[in-house]
């Protein structure tokens, strides 16, 4: 059975970098093949990881709604069509794969095409002794229920206090929606010194975290970010992906 990691927080704290830093470090570890899940409609994991994204579940879902308002779908399903095109926009790399989510071009809700893809995932994952969930700001996509249950939940911030008291809405909205998650880490991104800030205990103590690992302000990240390199490019000594190191969240290496 694979294991599920889901990261999430606000918006602009680093998600993506660190859902391909989980990746890499997977990778590096001999955990494949992977299933990374791009749900941000406004992510770039495709660049992160150095690969490329051209089908979308929401360019899928825009298609085979056009295809069925024409009467140009015929002889199967909108269901079976939707999973086909689902299929075929999975990018297959060497260690791992990727789907994702895009942005809806029309009107209308992602309830259709998020079942289909849930049932999609489901299949999938099988295959896959991990599976890596990039989120929206939020926790929209975990309330679609794109997947059940959640191995490993990180919420994600910069040290400000902003974002430290949005950990603790984002607990809270995950324990008022009755998430499942085996595990919570929290992540303090892109921190100026080697110390947590002071509100960190009492947060930890709140959410009743099993992880806590604040991440330096890094360089060479900033830079791969700004030039669009792949992040599982990253020199093995980079300080980030040090704390980064599977046993720090309880997986074994």
């Amino acid at each position: 059975m694979s294991k599920i990691i889901a990261v999430t927080g606000k918006g602009g704290v680093g998600k993506t970098t660190i859902s391909s830093l989980f990746i890499k470090s997977l990778l590096d570890a001999g955990k494949t093949p992977v299933l990374a899940i791009d749900a941000d409609p406004n992510s770039c994991l495709d660049a992160a990881l150095g690969v490329k994204v051209t089908e979308t579940v929401g360019k899928a879902r825009e298609e085979i709604r056009d295809a069925s308002s024409s009467g140009a779908l015929t002889g199967i399903s909108k269901n079976e069509m939707l999973q086909v095109k689902i299929e075929q926009g999975l990018v297959e790399s060497k260690n791992f794969d990727l789907i994702a989510m895009g942005r809806p071009e029309g009107a209308g809700c992602y309830c259709y095409a998020n079942n289909v893809l849930k049932d999609i995932i489901s299949k999938l994952s099988s295959q896959y002794p991990y599976v890596v969930l990039d989120n929206e700001a939020g926790l929209e996509n975990l309330s679609r229920r794109i997947v059940k249950d959640v191995d490993l939940l990180v919420l994600v911030t910069d040290p400000s206090n902003v974002g430290l008291s949005t950990l603790v809405r984002l607990h809270k909205l995950a324990n008022e929606m009755e998430m499942r998650y085996g595990k919570l880490a929290l992540i303090i991104n892109r921190m100026r010194s080697d110390e947590l800030p002071p509100r960190v205990n009492e947060i930890k103590e709140i959410t009743n975290a099993d992880f806590v690992i604040g991440l330096p302000n890094d360089s060479e990240i900033a830079s791969f970010s700004e030039a669009e390199k792949s992040f599982l490019d990253l020199s093995a000594k980079n300080p980030v992906l040090e704390k980064m190191n599977l046993s720090n969240f309880g997986i074994e290496m």
